[in-house]
């Protein structure tokens, strides 16, 4: 399957650039390329800074936490997308970086995220990719059924028939536990 995908990148970045050279130039190609890298370090670094600001915005309860987790995201794939060598690659992490675009590729962004950690909290295999990785990492995976018991002032092992509630008086002796000496004998 990896293969696959490399065999389709290396022929689509191929194919784009023998299509945008012939189209524009071999000279105006690799001016494009360095235009483009020029243009993904200068919104890498200012679009990071955003998504600082709004995660520190978020944990002062000034934003969305979901919204930043979001951008930091899409501002991290687009910056990866930046280092894959190519054409594509690059107008796609320019795509990913510029803020229009992440506002609108955000939505979808949580809607995968928000799936993919509900499957995760409700014991799924969502980003183990094996089968029993979740029951492994929270035990040996043995079930105990049990049933639990609230027991408060309104029940009525703690109301006296009187309708008042009841107060124990008294001393809890606990032979188990060793008494300490005070001192020197």
């Amino acid at each position: 399957m990896i293969a696959a995908v490399f065999l389709l990148y290396v022929i689509v970045e191929i194919a784009a650039l023998v299509i945008v050279g012939n189209a524009i130039g071999v000279a105006w190609t690799v001016l494009l390329f360095l235009a483009g890298s020029l243009v993904g370090l200068i919104l890498m670094r200012s679009q990071w800074r955003r998504v600082m600001d709004g995660f520190r915005k978020a944990t002062r309860g000034e934003g969305s936490p979901s919204l930043a987790v979001a951008d930091g995201a899409l501002v991290a794939a687009g910056s990866a997308l930046m280092f894959v060598p190519g054409l594509v690659t690059s107008v796609l992490g320019l795509l990913l970086l510029i803020p229009p675009t992440r506002w609108a590729l955000r939505p979808l962004a949580v809607l995968l995220a928000g799936k993919r950690a509900a499957a995760f909290a409700a014991g799924g295999d969502a980003f183990a990719g094996t089968v029993g990785y979740a029951a492994r990492m929270r035990g040996n995976g043995e079930v105990i059924d049990g049933e639990i018991i609230v027991e408060t002032p309104e029940t009525p092992e703690y109301v006296a028939s009187n309708g008042k509630e009841l107060v124990l008086e008294g001393e809890i002796l606990d032979t188990d536990t060793p008494t300490r000496s005070r001192g020197p004998q």
